[in-house]
């Protein structure tokens, strides 16, 4: 299917290019045109704000938040107990402007000209307008914004008006606000809840000498807030400067003689830093660094800017030939999850990124299966990073496992920022246990594709251990099922079928967890005794706990229904009603929006891929026509309510000869949030279908897969592409791959020799600068 393309964007293989102002559009392209740099996130609004819809401001910090007490009407034992909030941070981009007593507004006066672009090349926000006032005084304006890459602190503005037609006053007026407005309360649970404002107090303020600051304490969760900025101001004549402080903002007003065609130029420098410390963060400390900052200008910045960036693309730029408008989605796609990975191994990467406080700014496990890839395959050490944050909140998971009558290892929470499980309803939240072998299953990748033994020494090997006990105290050996191992009450990825027995998806990620257990216990025990030691005495590993996994995994029970030829999604689903989708109403999706829970779990619907993406994660395992025969099934069940599911259908039809509707999946991927395709993105961009962007390509049309330590490719090019070219890291060697019509081309960039794997033939790159050439990409259809 051809999608609806945003006809208020331009397509631009390297930027989102808004032409004219669309007001309609205002809070969705506050999310499409954030910047970011993995720790402060900056949304897209305008220095001068929008009237209408001032919720599309905000800055948010990855990792800090707000907590509050959940409040149940029936609570339980073992219900959550607290939520985590990503913090909105005092907005420091905010610029007023005045022109001889009129106030610059774009719902006001007339707008001449307008163009903002957001250039992924560059890292820099741009927008060039023209505008003439109620009184008919035409001025010029172009800001430019960066969100620093190389300084996880800072931030740049640069403003510059021009008078065209007119002589007089001009009044600009740089604020530090707080006064945000909060979220709503809604129905909705992909949104955020509002933060109580009297839990953040305000400590210190400054207004002084070009310098505003403002410090704040988070009372729930112990965090200092502090947040500056700095400014520079260039004109050629008489400035006079009034600062001003109120409850919850500061500011600094300049008044100037403006002159026809002359230029006035603000550079404001801002700054944010936190740390889960009272009192830790003062007005000098924001002072001294941001005045070692000012000793750089904006340009300055923008070359380091580029130049990190030039680093990025080398690396991970995906080159989709053929068709426009998917290069663009492909690389605004790759370009935000840069900008929102945690690169601290403390943060993580939220559902919404820092675009938007959707979902709370929660991390999910769509970091494991569908970001931790990309990042794996182009810049492994932020992989790693992702990682290490799971490692830091195990103490965390082992609370959370004793909370749930699990004795020993650990369950790592569902929805989260600190550490703590956030997810109020436990059906669809807690429930999903398999979180765990989604974790086990990245470390597993990650160590593979890496050759990382030093992390899986220290630290991976823990979180994997840790989290395989959970299966033992969760699951029995069923005498009902000839004493096969049963996990009972889970859900799966698929979120219309809550608590269900022996989940597919559920059983299938617990075996390979548990056989990665038993793998990963006996290497530390050959090559680090004295971890494994230490490890096994610290958390009390008893010596026959490895051979318990052995037999739990073994004797695993996956659903299967030989009369169809498929795998039930659990031991209940078939027993139930098909979801009459003829009768649904288009307006009546997602249905989570429009219909009880209870009304959906009694029938045969699917949010998302749950079977399907079972057979992906663990390919090696079935055969083609097994993978078809569930792929016939389930697909015409899921509604793709959930922004997970289309990237991996499209990966499994790639694989069992169906590249027509991959491709067609593809497209909804690629352009999921430009072209708002879920009606959300103003709340926030969707990382893991990003994610899933760059694995529909890799692991759907090259056909990528990693066996062992060997890696393995069955490329085509579908009709509607005209080929594509990415580079890969592996083992510390670097990869491209070019796919065409006519041939697939293979070059070791750097590294060592590697062999590799092309459909059935064995190739071998013996130095860097080698490329070996298939003649002709097979059609995938000669697969079925």
């Amino acid at each position: 299917m051809q999608q609806q393309q945003n006809p208020n964007h331009q397509v631009h293989p390297w930027e989102l290019v808004e032409s004219g102002f669309h007001p309609e559009d205002y809070g969705l392209n506050a999310t499409l045109f954030s910047l970011g740099n993995g720790f402060i996130g900056l949304r897209g609004a305008f220095e001068e704000g929008f009237g209408p819809e001032p919720f599309a401001d905000g800055c948010y910090l990855n990792g800090v938040f707000a907590s509050e007490p959940i409040r149940y009407g029936e609570s339980a034992y073992g219900y959550a107990k607290n939520n985590q909030r990503m913090l909105t941070v005092p907005n420091g981009k905010s610029i007023r402007l005045w022109i001889d007593g009129e106030r610059f507004s774009l719902a006001e006066g007339e707008l001449l000209d307008f163009e903002r672009r957001l250039d992924m090349a560059a890292g820099i926000l741009h927008r060039k307008l023209r505008w003439r006032s109620p009184n008919g005084k035409t001025m010029e304006l172009h800001s430019r914004r960066l969100v620093s890459l190389t300084d996880r602190h800072l931030y740049l503005v640069h403003y510059q008006l021009t008078p065209l037609d007119f002589e007089g006053e001009v009044r600009l007026v740089s604020v530090l606000d707080a006064g945000l407005a909060q979220a709503e309360k809604s129905d909705d649970p992909r949104l955020a809840s509002p933060i109580d404002s009297a839990d953040i107090q305000l400590q210190e303020s400054l207004a002084d000498g070009e310098q505003l600051a403002l410090v704040q304490e988070v009372l729930s969760s112990g965090f200092s807030v502090g947040s500056g900025a700095l400014h520079k101001i260039e004109f050629d004549g008489d400035c006079a400067r009034e600062y001003s402080q109120d409850v919850d903002r500061v500011s600094v007003e300049y008044r100037l003689d403006a002159r026809r065609g002359q230029a006035i130029r603000l550079t404001k420098y801002v700054a944010h830093f936190a740390e889960q410390r009272a009192g830790s963060i003062g007005t000098t400390r924001l002072r001294d660094y941001l005045k070692d900052c000012s000793n750089k200008g904006f340009e300055d910045y923008a070359v380091l800017q580029r130049r990190e960036l030039e680093s990025f693309w080398n690396q991970a730029d995906v080159e989709v030939r053929g068709n426009d408008a998917l290069q663009q989605g492909m690389r605004f796609n790759l370009f935000h999850l840069f900008q929102s990975l945690g690169r601290d191994g403390r943060t993580n990467i939220a559902a919404k990124g820092l675009s938007g406080d959707g979902y709370e700014g929660h991390y999910f496990w769509d970091t494991e299966i569908y970001i931790l890839p990309f990042f794996l395959y182009t810049q492994p050490q932020l992989a790693r990073g992702l990682l290490e944050y799971r490692h830091s909140i195990l103490d965390a998971a082992r609370a959370r496992a004793r909370e749930l009558a699990v004795k020993k290892g650990a369950l790592f929470p569902w929805r989260t920022i600190g550490g703590e499980e956030c997810s109020a309803y436990y059906p669809a939240g807690t429930a999903q246990f398999h979180i765990n072998a989604d974790i086990a299953y990245a470390v597993r990748h990650y160590c593979r594709a890496s050759g990382d033994t030093d992390f899986l020494r220290d630290k991976g090997a823990e979180i994997v251990i840790e989290g395989a006990r959970l299966w033992l105290e969760i699951g029995h050996f069923n005498p009902r099922r000839d004493n096969r191992f049963c996990i009972s009450e889970v859900t799966g990825p698929d979120e219309y079928t809550a608590l269900v027995d022996n989940n597919f998806y559920t059983n299938l990620m617990a075996r390979a967890h548990l056989d990665y257990a038993c793998e990963v216990h006996e290497w530390l025990r050959a090559n680090a005794p004295e971890t494994a030691a230490e490890l096994a005495q610290r958390i009390q590993l008893d010596e026959e706990e490895p051979g318990a996994w052995r037999r739990a995994a073994d004797a695993m029970y996956l659903p299967e229904d030989k009369g169809l030829g498929i795998h039930p999604q659990d031991d209940g689903f078939l027993d139930k009603p098909q979801w009459d989708f003829a009768g649904t109403p288009a307006d009546h999706y997602p249905l989570l929006l429009h219909y009880h829970p209870l009304v959906i779990y009694r029938h045969q619907v699917c949010k998302q891929a749950d079977v399907i993406l079972g057979l992906f994660l663990q390919s090696s395992e079935f055969t083609l026509e097994q993978k078809r025969r569930d792929f016939d099934f389930y697909e015409p069940r899921t509604t793709h309510d959930s922004t997970l599911s289309a990237c991996i259908h499209s990966i499994i039809a790639s694989e069992v000869g169906y590249p027509d509707k991959a491709l067609d999946y593809f497209q909804q991927v690629a352009r999921m949030d430009l072209d708002n395709h879920h009606n959300n993105t103003q709340h926030g961009i969707h990382t893991a279908c990003m994610g899933g962007t760059w694995l529909c390509l890799a692991q759907g049309f090259a056909g990528m897969r990693l066996h062992g330590e060997e890696l393995s490719f069955n490329p085509y090019v579908p009709d509607g592409l005209a080929g594509y070219r990415f580079r890969l890291q592996f083992r510390g060697r670097t990869l491209e791959l070019d796919v065409d019509g006519e041939q697939t081309s293979y070059t070791l960039v750097s590294g060592e020799p590697i062999t590799l794997r092309h459909c059935d033939e064995i190739l071998w790159l013996s130095e860097p600068g080698q490329s070996l050439a298939i003649d002709r990409a097979p059609a995938r259809e000669l697969a079925v």
